[in-house]
């Protein structure tokens, strides 16, 4: 699985919201290596084991999960040759109670969960070695009849304790009037005697040590130390008897190694499955049915990192569309709906329940491919278009019909001429190969091509056009819109301005019936709205179609987007011409040469009716005049109006009272 898309999708925070409910270090460690799975059987397996785990959860039942502590160590050890402690025979103790427990628990819920209830009956109670155990160890010490050498030294240990105590009682009884103080010190775990320094020399012993100021010296009478040397004797050899009863207990718990690792990965496997039912609890996660055809249809879909907070998404796809085009407004919920479809697959395919209602469904994916935000590298510094464009090349390397395809915002971060038309052949191989792709966009090209190509369909996140406010609801069959216009209108923006935005949207950018027809160059221009059809300002932005010829334009030929970005940027090799197409790159814009340069650099250019002063150094040539307007071809229809052209004829004929032509000033 594509380790890029499960981190876009946050399946790293999934996995960190399922270790808090595993209670062993296997259980978590199961956690932190899960990963989506392929093969159908499998992953049916595992989403039933979640499935039980959760009906025994939800039955209020609580399963009596081993803890593993202390047990990594031991299964470490064995067979090392390292004798275990009475510490560690402890957590064996415990571990093979708890196994104990488990294995009966489980044989009593065999209807309730039958598959996960049979792994238990694979685990072993091993009471033989936790009856030796018992009977050797209790509260972390080897007890007295482990052994009977150990019992015999035990009782001399006692003996030896007692003649002591007797002896040191004598003593003190005796020699109270030089003592410091009427008790019985130890000092390197022998007995003394708290002696006054000055009657040092009244006690035969040895001084093992003195007070910090020195008036007080502990001396280990002659009469004791004898016994003492017994005694440390005595315990030299209970420690060994105690070390013989830990080897040969060491010795049969390598004995059931085997047994031993079998329950602890037993334990983890439950804890793994445990875990995943109590999280399918906690998000309200449902089972599945599964298919491997690319069908997806999740009924009230939430994302499980939203939680219950978020809008439920009705969602499908692959049935008779496995293209789906979604659109809306900006925080509408687009890339939430393509977060929660990819992030949801992956669960299901990790044996995870999710959060959606009954009878919903999941394919199965080999690859799921991901591009969501702007995926930008700053050490790399790649633009947005750039790592859109590496991620989009990615996925077109690996596409196929098993592969579910993210992508969000497609056709963004460059001129949208060039990124539709990238973005709508990109799609049609994807589909091609019949990938299960899932796309938001904002072009209503894309919208269209959708709408009329067969394997796709549009989707829209609705929105309150009242309220302006999204509602964050799926609903496909429907093509949206981003409802710039219907906010600005609610903002306040004149209906004016709001109906003509919506003549260029629907006739779209640079079309000759738009921008270059009936922008007028100025408020009270009527005469510009009669002009002639074949009069032209400039050469249109943007040419959907590089072949076509403008219908009624004197063009002898028409430009791509692609030509005019690339002559754009071309040294300027001349003055220019009256008619040059120039490139002017302070505005982004082309315009028609209407002046020639003055004496101060400056040339007219006309801009979408428009005159404007501009200094040469600022245009670039895009399309000579010549290559634009025949040899004998009048210029003044594309600088003059119809009705200043008509004046002008009839002022060249005779003189009319009263009749002038007005010139807009230039700019």
């Amino acid at each position: 699985m594509n380790l890029d898309a499960m981190k876009i999708l946050q399946y790293d925070k999934v996995q960190a919201d399922l270790e808090r409910f595993a209670i062993s270090y296997l259980g978590k460690q199961h956690i932190r290596e899960m990963t989506p799975l392929t093969e159908m059987k499998v992953i049916r397996h595992r989403l039933d084991e979640t499935s039980e785990a959760s009906v025994l959860l939800r039955a209020g039942a609580s399963i009596p999960i081993p803890s593993l502590d202390g047990i990594e160590p031991v299964q470490q050890l064995l067979g090392t040759g390292y004798v275990l402690t009475e510490r560690d025979f402890m957590h064996v103790q415990q571990f093979l109670r708890s196994c104990r427990q488990l294995i009966r628990y489980m044989a009593t819920k065999s209807e309730m969960a039958p598959t996960i209830a049979s792994y238990a009956s694979s685990m072993y109670e091993l009471p033989s070695l936790l009856s030796e155990i018992e009977r050797c160890i209790y509260n972390g010490r080897v007890v007295d009849g482990a052994s009977k050498e150990l019992a015999k030294v035990r009782k001399k240990i006692t003996v030896s304790e007692e003649r002591i105590k007797r002896k040191l009682d004598s003593l003190l009884n005796r020699h109270r009037s030089i003592m410091q103080e009427s008790l019985i010190s130890k000092r390197n775990g022998r007995y003394v005697l708290p002696i006054k320094k000055e009657h040092r020399k009244l006690i035969k012993g040895i001084v093992l040590d003195e007070s910090a100021s020195g008036q007080t010296v502990y001396i280990e009478p002659s009469d004791v130390a004898s016994l003492q040397h017994e005694l440390s004797f005595l315990h030299t050899e209970e420690a060994l008897e105690e070390t013989k009863v830990l080897s040969e207990l060491t010795e049969l718990a390598e004995k059931y190694s085997y047994e031993l690792k079998l329950n602890t990965d037993t334990v983890g496997q439950y804890d793994f499955i445990i875990a995943r039912g109590k999280y399918a609890l906690s998000i309200g996660g449902r089972n599945v049915k599964l298919n491997d055809q690319g069908v997806i249809s999740f009924k009230q879909a939430i994302h499980p990192l939203v939680g219950p907070g978020m809008v439920p998404v009705d969602f499908a796809i692959g049935e008779s569309y496995n293209s789906l085009i979604i659109t809306g407004p900006n925080t509408g919920g687009k890339t939430l709906t393509l977060r929660t479809v990819g992030l949801l697959t992956m669960m299901v395919q990790s044996g995870l329940l999710i959060p959606v209602q009954e009878n919903s469904q999941c394919s199965i994916y080999e690859q799921i491919s991901v591009d969501i935000g702007d995926g930008q590298s700053i050490e790399h510094a790649l633009s947005t278009f750039s790592a859109h464009i590496k991620n989009v090349n990615h996925i077109l390397q690996t596409a196929d019909d098993k592969t579910l395809i993210l992508l969000d915002e497609m056709a963004s971060g460059t001129d949208p001429g060039e990124g539709i038309g990238l973005s709508i052949a990109v799609l049609e191989e994807l589909h091609r190969r019949r990938a299960t792709v899932i796309v938001t966009t904002h072009f209503t090209e894309i919208k269209n091509f959708a709408r009329v190509t067969p394997g796709f369909e549009n989707a829209r996140m609705e929105f309150d056009t009242e309220t302006l406010e999204p509602k964050y609801r799926l609903k496909i069959g429907e093509a949206g819109e981003s409802y710039a216009l219907v906010i600005a209108e609610k903002l306040g923006i004149p209906a004016a301005i709001i109906s003509r935005s919506r003549e260029i949207s629907e006739a779209g950018v640079g079309h000759e019936n738009t921008i270059f027809s009936k922008v007028p160059s100025s408020a009270n221009d009527e005469n510009n709205r009669d002009a002639h059809p074949d009069q032209a300002s400039s050469v249109p932005l943007h040419v959907s179609k590089p072949d076509r010829l403008d219908e009624g334009n004197p063009v002898k030929t028409a430009h791509s987007i692609e030509q005019v970005e690339g002559n754009a940027h071309k040294p300027n090799p001349q003055a220019f011409a009256l008619g040059d197409s120039v490139y002017v790159s302070s505005l982004n814009r082309t315009g028609i040469v209407c002046e020639l340069q003055d004496s101060r650099g400056m040339v007219g250019v006309m801009i979408q009716k428009q005159k404007i002063k501009i200094n040469h150094k600022r245009l670039k040539l895009h399309i000579s005049g010549k290559d634009l307007y025949p040899d004998d071809y009048d210029l003044d229809i594309v600088f003059e109006t119809k009705e200043n052209r008509k004046k002008r004829k009839l002022m060249s004929r005779k003189h009319v009272e009263g009749l002038t032509i007005e010139t807009k000033p230039d700019h």
